[in-house]
């Protein structure tokens, strides 16, 4: 039996998270409960009480979770990686994973060059010496980053910044990531190589991958053995994606000089570990984004984005939907909110088996990744008709599985009506229907309904049909409405020609009962059969 659903929203908060975005989410009216440190037996438990769940690291998101969070929407990551998180299991459910890249990419980038500092210069160990009462000079012995080769493998947000600095010290980078332009690495500072010329010429590699299938042990015995000898290797990415074993023996051998780590395969590192024992290791327990301002910002950055996705708008980091630029989000939300619309208003308006799907964007969005407004049309056509839940993140595999065809169609000049315009057109086999929108001073409009112009805020309840356009068919269902005590705030006609067949959209303030049908169709004639629709 389905938990009973909350009025309030409900956010459960599992890891430690800044206290900043903990009042944000309660500023915006949402029920807050922190429980850090759930078991996964009490996790599974507590989530289906939940609306949308915030984690860090420590909470394993697996496909069980899942199964069980019968009313979870969002799931927000206060941080970077999401591997502890099932994506596919919470894409299949349709919920929103997002994570928080931008806010701890400072910290992260800062702490890489510290570990690369500690290497050159043998911090640690000095430091532990000192401690113990010595003073030996000639035993911690460094190198000089100046002039030195740093290799980074990948090269995003947080490698990028980790490149600029690098270059402010003297040194030249490498980079290898095939997912990035030459130009966009030499924009940086760096010049992209292929894999075997980085590990080959590089001084120092930083590591700076994604946990995946493909990463997993992307550093192992062969390319270890690839790395110039008397190399230093860094990892503050993810502990996974080094063979641990396979560097240790790295070291013992003296092909490497030394390593630095901040995360592990397994994490907390266990007290016994290896790793904790050898000379020519750094280690630290995972505080690539622990500082003061990251963890503030990435709580933040979390915190919004469960507020955005509760109140229907996009996450600005989402993993499994649509992204959008931060620059476009203002100009493509009412877009969305519009063709989502447009999808519910055919649905409801010429029900039919769906079997292909056209979405045409004309004028300057047609210049933006629309992406999103193929789910948000998805959406609104399926939500209401099967028995998945359907949103952005899962309305393509939803539609794919019930063998819908998805086109999109761009044009760039806009229409002679409107600047932007966005035309849905449904078909089934010979049969089709189409309706068209687009955004008036902010606001999400219809503006045609199979090929007659109308224009009305999609809010509301309407009654909408064909008709024979000729006298006394408006006034007698303004006479019935009026004597049920209906009141029509508005009504529009779309025709294609004198006393041809037309459409009414007619907006009444209170929903028309089904029961009147039967009279409304009456003083329509000719077959035609009114539709009560609600949006």
């Amino acid at each position: 039996m389905s938990p009973q659903k909350q009025s309030t929203p409900r956010v459960l908060i599992s890891d430690p998270l800044a206290e900043a975005g903990i009042q944000l989410l309660q500023k915006a009216g949402l029920e807050v409960d922190v429980r850090p440190g759930l078991s996964a037996e009490a996790l599974i438990a507590a989530i289906p009480e939940y609306d949308a769940l915030i984690i860090r690291s420590g909470t394993r998101v697996t496909a069980d979770v899942i199964r069980a969070a019968r009313n979870l929407k969002v799931i927000a990551r206060a941080g970077v990686g999401v591997d502890n998180i099932d994506i596919p299991a919470a894409t299949e459910a349709g919920i929103i994973v997002a994570n928080a890249p931008t806010g701890n990419v400072a910290a992260a980038a800062e702490h890489t060059i510290a570990l690369m500092f500690a290497l050159a210069r043998n911090v640690a160990e000095a430091h532990l010496s000192m401690r113990q009462g010595q003073w030996n000079r000639k035993a911690f012995m460094g190198v000089e980053i100046a002039r030195k080769t740093l290799g980074l493998v990948g090269l995003g947000r947080v490698a990028g910044q980790v490149c600029r600095r690098a270059v402010g010290l003297g040194m030249q980078v490498l980079a290898y990531d095939p997912y990035v332009s030459a130009e966009y690495a030499s924009n940086l500072g760096a010049k992209l190589v292929d894999l075997d010329t980085l590990l080959a010429q590089s001084d120092f590699i930083s590591l700076h991958l994604p946990l995946n299938e493909q990463t997993r042990g992307f550093i192992n015995e062969a390319t270890l053995a690839r790395m110039k000898p008397g190399a230093r290797l860094i990892n503050t990415s993810r502990g996974g994606v080094i063979d641990e074993t396979a560097l240790l023996a790295a070291l013992d051998s003296g092909h490497l000089a030394g390593a630095a780590l901040d995360v592990f395969a397994q994490e907390p590192l266990p007290a016994d570990a290896p790793l904790r024992r050898h000379p020519k290791l750094v280690l630290t327990p995972h505080l690539g984004g622990s500082t003061t301002e990251a963890q503030f910002q990435v709580a933040l950055d979390a915190a919004q984005q469960v507020i955005d996705v509760l109140q229907g708008l996009p996450a600005r980091y989402a993993i499994n939907a649509p992204l959008i630029p931060s620059t476009d989000i203002e100009f493509i939300t009412p877009f969305i909110d519009l063709v989502e619309k447009m999808g519910r208003f055919l649905t409801q308006f010429q029900p039919m088996q769906v079997e292909r799907v056209e979405l045409t964007v004309h004028g300057p969005l047609a210049e933006y990744d629309t992406k999103i407004l193929q789910a948000a049309a998805l959406r609104g056509l399926l939500a209401d008709v099967v028995e998945e839940r359907v949103n952005v993140v899962n309305a393509d595999i939803i539609a794919q599985r019930r063998g819908i065809i998805v086109s999109e169609h761009r044009q760039r000049h806009h229409h002679e009506r409107y600047e932007n315009m966005v035309t849905l057109v449904v078909r089934s086999g010979d049969e089709s229907v189409s309706v068209r929108g687009s955004v008036l001073h902010g606001e999400p409009f219809i503006v045609a309904v199979a090929g007659r112009w109308v224009e009305f805020k999609p809010q509301g309840h309407y009654l909408v049909s064909w008709h024979r356009d000729k006298p006394g068919v408006i006034g007698a269902i303004g006479s019935l409405l009026g004597a049920q005590d209906i009141n029509i705030a508005f009504m529009h006609v779309g025709r294609l020609s004198p006393r041809g067949v037309a459409i009414i959209v007619l907006k009444t303030d209170e929903p028309i009962p089904e029961t009147l049908l039967p009279q409304i169709n009456a003083i329509l004639g000719d077959g035609f059969q009114a539709r009560l629709i609600t949006l």
